[in-house]
């Protein structure tokens, strides 16, 4: 299911994600949720909110990267 509001968005993300890049993930999750909705654009069983979620991550990995003490932080540039 897609996301309307960074509040519906999962807890485990909302408490390990700052505010910008729970933005990036729920945007990259819902683009990925549209483009990948056609079972024959994915892996055979690989499930729409499977893929949604590792493409959701890559898009935050772009622009953030955990700290020492694993808090994610915006990498700079």
């Amino acid at each position: 299911m897609k996301y309307k509001y960074v509040s519906d968005l999962p807890e485990n993300i909302q408490n390990v994600l700052p505010k910008h890049a729970q933005e990036i993930y729920m945007k990259a999750f819902n683009d990925s949720f549209e483009e990948d909705k056609d079972p024959d654009k994915r892996l055979p069983g690989e499930s729409l909110q499977h893929i949604s979620n590792e493409h959701a991550w890559e898009a935050v990995k772009k622009e953030y990267r955990r700290d020492e003490k694993g808090k994610w932080v915006k990498k700079q540039l």
